[in-house]
């Protein structure tokens, strides 16, 4: 089915040429003289993209686009004008065109644009299977390798990185692929810990990683200086997870650095984020602080004391410092942090934990135990659990 394109100008007769060279491209393409039929036909019929002349008689180019973008907001609109002013080009942009030509334009310079705006998606989706194509053979190769820690840190990268780019541009087919390909990868994963675990946590051998009872210590600790420092810890956030909302953060933040480091086992919120503030693994935290820790069949809540555990930890390593522990579990309480943030400046450090991420995940789990429907149709669970490579990948902002 060809696409639609709606050409508005008072010239329209002169442009003849250029209209045929659109239709021999397999376009199908109406014209109107002015700017009223313009936004009439939009509302009555369904365009694919729209050309709009600035300057008409009669309701002009920017009149028209308005009344275009309220009654279809999503379709896009290429602005044509004699004008250079810099005043029409930000106006114009300001209403959101999708592309803005001077004339006189050529019609190569036309079917760019229409193809950057209409094929875009498709030419994206095929360059992106075609690289995940050449992709999927390396990352093969590569996880027949001996991978040390750095190696997998860079296999997961690359693994969430396709994830990502195959989610937002592909026909599904190769996401079917590299679901295979992960699930080969965490075999492969699972049997490295399993051989390697007991000598990470005694610190033997030269290929240690960084784990979730160092990582204040090594990452936190050192940058804990003269200016307030705020820990920012997203429970239960996964890596694709803060990939996807990094961009929505940059206007804000820059990051400035970001390393993945692996989760101890069990990697759920009891072990793995008491073990973060302590400072210690589960077991030494029931010998050392035996008041604050919970074994599976106690009752209460299992992360009750990460603030005593944090003051202990600080003790243990020298650092006499003011501190906050704060734990976001409902919007009020954010609210109220937002209010008090000013009294936190004092500090020279401030840890605030988000725990609705974790919370959302259950009460989904609980919800949609039997799966969720992607977009391609597949069931698969609304949220995963997913151990080996993507347990041990949780990031955390700091800012």
């Amino acid at each position: 089915m060809s696409s639609k394109i709606l050409w508005a100008d008072d010239e329209i007769d002169l442009l003849k040429p250029h209209i045929l060279f659109l239709s021999e491209k397999g376009y199908d393409v109406t014209t109107v003289n002015n700017g009223s039929d313009a936004a009439e036909l939009v509302e009555s019929e369904d365009f694919d993209i729209v050309f709009l002349d600035e300057n008409m008689p009669g309701l002009s180019g920017l009149e028209t686009l308005t009344r275009i973008k309220k009654s279809k907001p999503a379709v896009p609109v290429v602005m044509i004008t004699k004008s250079e002013e810099e005043s029409i080009m930000e106006e114009a942009i300001g209403s959101k065109i999708s592309d803005y030509l001077i004339k006189p334009v050529n019609p190569n310079q036309l079917l760019l644009s229409v193809k950057k705006n209409l094929d875009n998606k498709k030419l994206i989706n095929e360059k992106t299977t075609s690289s995940y194509r050449s992709a999927f053979q390396n990352i093969g190769m590569q996880l027949n390798d001996r991978l040390d820690v750095e190696d997998w840190k860079e296999v997961y990268r690359k693994l969430i990185f396709w994830e990502l780019e195959l989610e937002s541009g592909s026909d599904g087919v190769m996401e079917e692929v590299l679901t295979m390909q992960k699930s080969e990868a965490n075999a492969y994963f699972s049997k490295y810990v399993t051989e390697n675990y007991i000598d990470w946590v005694n610190g033997r051998g030269g290929d240690v990683p960084l784990m979730s009872h160092n990582v204040f210590r090594d990452k936190v600790v050192p940058l804990i200086g003269d200016e307030p420092l705020f820990l920012i810890m997203i429970d239960n956030l996964r890596y694709d997870q803060w990939k996807t909302i990094e961009p929505a953060l940059s206007d804000m933040f820059r990051t400035t650095e970001e390393e993945i480091y692996f989760s101890i086992l069990p990697t759920a919120t009891q072990y793995a984020r008491n073990s973060f503030f302590a400072g210690l693994m589960p077991s030494e935290i029931q010998k050392v602080h035996p008041k604050l820790w919970k074994n599976d069949e106690d009752d209460g809540g299992k992360n009750m004391f990460e603030e005593d555990l944090l003051g202990h930890h600080l003790k243990r390593l020298g650092k006499d410092i003011k501190y906050s522990y704060n734990k976001i579990t409902k919007l009020d309480a954010g609210r109220k942090l937002g209010e008090n943030i000013s009294n936190l400046m004092g500090n020279s450090l401030n840890v605030i934990v988000y725990n609705f991420v974790d919370m959302l995940s259950h009460h989904h789990r609980s919800r949609h135990h039997t799966g969720g429907r992607s977009r391609k149709g597949n069931r698969r669970p609304k949220y995963e659990y997913q151990p080996s490579l993507q347990a041990g990948a949780q990031p955390q902002l700091r800012c």
